[in-house]
């Protein structure tokens, strides 16, 4: 019989020799192998797990009684669970900055007790509740005094590249990490990064960038071997302050994209706006979701409404704008509310990425929802990009049994836009053959006509 690596094992911890991430029964398992059992013991007694966890830095995790998922187990822990797993590509910048900053000081913490971040993926870090954390438990090693820090290229891969690119140059290229899994390559944001940033551009981009090709190039004729690098353990921590310092001062320019003063400039009359409200929160505690995924959700107003439909629940916020999404973090930021908020474009969602496609999962994959809302964001898939009402409705099927959705009319002001350029082609898109496509997949429970408006919000209910 043939070894399936992606039977037992989480898919995006295969790569790690010194233990696997897996589920049994429900529940999450952190397995430790034999290899690592020095490095894990050391993380434990020398108060660096207390401290790290104690500032909500780390998650924390249980030693259990339970099979590894492998014949090199020393330990199984159980992690705290986080809500979703979200990617970096799916971040605002503030959250990969935030992602940032605690990856660093991580590091200077690990440093003071002699440990180190053997690996700075910002796949290790995750978002609970507008706070970043550290969820690899076995990404710490011993400090040998004189190496430098072997992650630091990955670093500013995964943080530094994507965020000066961000700031200094467009925030759409965060996306360059859907295309490279372990970081924007450096010499790639060397060239994009011509002539901006200053000198922390030229040292960590640039400068590194050369001193990479120039490794590369080690061992070939008339080439002699670079000279290894030594630093001291004061250095180290006077770099990592210096790297701190250089993230905590980036912030994005003054930008204004699509969508990020949408409710500035909404075409609903107030009468609209509060029916629209109260039929919302009617069908919401109708469902009492835990768990809602709100496309289109701009700064959040109807996410948090879902907040506020049921006791524990948790809220995923998405929206094509990082504009918007960056307003909403900062709320769930100061808040602390059981909110994620993330980029997406519907019409491109994250993919199976990765090795064999099984490194990173599709949204769908991550969580179940138990209500998905789509307000005001079906003409901009049916008109603007030319999606059938049936397939949209055919996918949102295969997510979620329970659906709150707005159709938006020609009539609307927002559509004329939309057609205001282009041949109106779509004969299809009416009140009736929206109905017909949706009642495919899903049957009607509730529907409202909004006041002073065309609109339409209806409560749908999965048929299978």
């Amino acid at each position: 019989m043939k070894n399936d690596f992606r039977a037992c094992s989480d898919k995006s911890s295969f790569r790690d020799p010194s233990g696997t991430v897996f589920s049994r029964g429900g529940r999450l398992f952190r397995q430790v192998n034999y290899c690592y059992q020095k490095q894990y013991e050391a993380l434990m007694t020398s108060g660096l797990y207390k401290k790290l966890t104690g500032e909500k830095l780390l998650i924390p995790h249980r030693e259990v009684q339970e099979p590894g998922c492998g014949g090199d187990a020393f330990l199984v822990l159980e992690p705290e669970r986080i809500p979703l797993i979200s990617y970096p590509y799916e971040w605002c910048f503030g959250q990969l900055k935030d992602a940032a900053l605690v990856t660093l000081r991580i590091q200077k913490s690990a440093l003071e007790r002699d440990m180190i971040l053997k690996d700075a993926s910002a796949y290790n870090i995750q978002f609970n509740r507008g706070k970043a954390a550290h969820i690899d438990t076995l990404s710490f090693d011993f400090y040998r005094e004189g190496e430098p820090w072997v992650a630091y290229g990955q670093f500013c891969r995964h943080f530094l590249a994507p965020l000066f690119l961000m700031a200094f140059k467009d925030i759409r290229l965060s996306q360059l990490l859907r295309a490279y899994i372990d970081g924007i390559p450096l010499d790639l944001a060397s060239k994009l990064l011509k002539g901006k940033g200053g000198i922390a551009v030229k040292a960590h981009i640039h400068w590194h960038a050369k001193s990479v090709i120039n490794h590369a190039q080690a061992g070939k004729i008339n080439k002699e071997p670079p000279r290894k690098i030594k630093i001291n353990k004061f250095n180290m921590t006077a770099m990592i302050d210096s790297l701190i310092k250089t993230v905590e001062k980036l912030k994005l320019p003054g930008i204004q994209t699509e969508w990020g003063d949408y409710y500035s400039r909404t075409n609903y009359s107030d009468g609209a706006a509060a029916a629209k409200k109260q039929a919302v929160a009617e069908y919401l505690s109708i469902v009492s979701p835990a768990v809602t995924w709100d496309f289109g959700a701009n700064d959040g107003t109807y996410s948090r409404l879902a907040l506020l439909s049921s006791g524990d629940c948790f809220a995923a916020a998405f929206d094509i704008d990082p504009v918007a999404v960056e307003r909403n973090y900062a709320e769930v930021r100061r808040s602390g509310e059981n909110m994620l908020p993330l980029i997406l474009d519907l019409t491109n969602p994250s993919p199976d990425a990765g090795f064999a496609n099984c490194e990173r999962g599709r949204l769908e994959t991550r969580q179940t929802p138990d209500c998905i809302l789509m307000l005001a964001v079906i003409h901009h898939l049916a008109i603007s990009n030319n999606l059938p009402f049936g397939m949209i409705a055919e996918w949102l099927s295969f997510i979620c049994g329970n659906l709150i959705i707005e159709f938006v009319p020609k009539s609307d002001s927002q559509v004329q836009i939309l057609l205001a350029t282009r041949d109106d082609i779509f004969s299809d898109y009416t009140e009736e053959g929206f109905e017909a496509a949706f009642g495919g997949y899903f049957n009607i429970a509730k529907k409202q006509k909004l006041p002073e408006s065309g609109r339409v919000v209806y409560l749908m209910q999965g048929k299978y």
